[in-house]
């Protein structure tokens, strides 16, 4: 579990550097950037219609691809090797893209790189749906939110996966915080903590035994119920 907060933590810095650096457009949460592109073909001024449409075309095709691999992975490996393949690829686009963008004033070919940035989160979102954990698809909070609202005690309910799903919003919100203060420095060093987190997992899901348990890569299986 603690891996996969650490990947929505991704989510959080590269939306960040993406939406605040590139013109308002979401690379990772695909909810935000499918209703940007809607608010744009209303004919609202100034949304970015056409980079937004890019990065949703581009998070579809990460996620296709690495949807293949994931279903040739060994299902019984703790951390099966295609997660460990998606977040290398992640990190080396996103690197590739600050590598690009840093020490421009202005970032250079925008569709392009949020094109990057979103193929690399359509990899990591697909990946890790193989590992099948509840409330920690990484890449998005919307439902994990309504499940700790809707199961909360307030709401009649008492799930016990509260500390999981809280713990996922934190992650996102922490991730976002992160990326948008450097990104006063330079939009392009929003990507910074993402990529330090996703060059971490990789180095430690790669040095792991796959077909062993090992403390740092549990992860509670999806339950059937709160």
């Amino acid at each position: 579990m603690l891996i996969l907060l650490c990947l929505t933590f991704v989510t959080g810095s590269v939306d960040a550097a993406s939406y605040l650096g590139l013109g308002r457009v979401f690379t990772a949460n695909m909810t935000g950037n499918v209703a940007m592109i809607g608010f744009a073909a209303s004919g609202s001024p100034g949304l970015p219609l056409l980079h937004s449409a890019v990065a949703l075309a581009a998070f579809v095709a990460g996620a296709v691809v690495a949807g293949r691999a994931a279903r040739r992975a060994d299902g019984r490996a703790i951390w099966p090797l295609p997660v460990t393949g998606a977040t290398a690829v992640a990190a080396l686009l996103l690197t590739l893209v600050l590598l690009t963008w840093v020490g421009h004033a202005t970032p250079p070919r925008p569709g392009v790189l949020a094109a990057l940035l979103a193929l690399a989160m359509g990899a990591q979102g697909a990946a890790t749906r193989k590992l099948g954990v509840a409330d920690l698809p990484t890449t998005v909070v919307t439902s994990t939110l309504t499940g700790l609202a809707a199961d909360s005690v307030l709401a009649g309910g008492a799930s016990v996966r509260w500390k999981r799903r809280a713990a996922a919003l934190v992650a996102l919100m922490s991730g976002a915080l992160s990326g948008g203060l450097l990104v006063q420095v330079s939009p392009a060093l929003g990507l910074m903590p993402a990529i330090v987190v996703l060059v971490t997992v990789t180095t430690l899901t790669a040095s792991a035994r796959l077909h062993e348990p090992v403390p740092l890569l549990e992860v509670a299986p999806a339950a059937t119920a709160s």
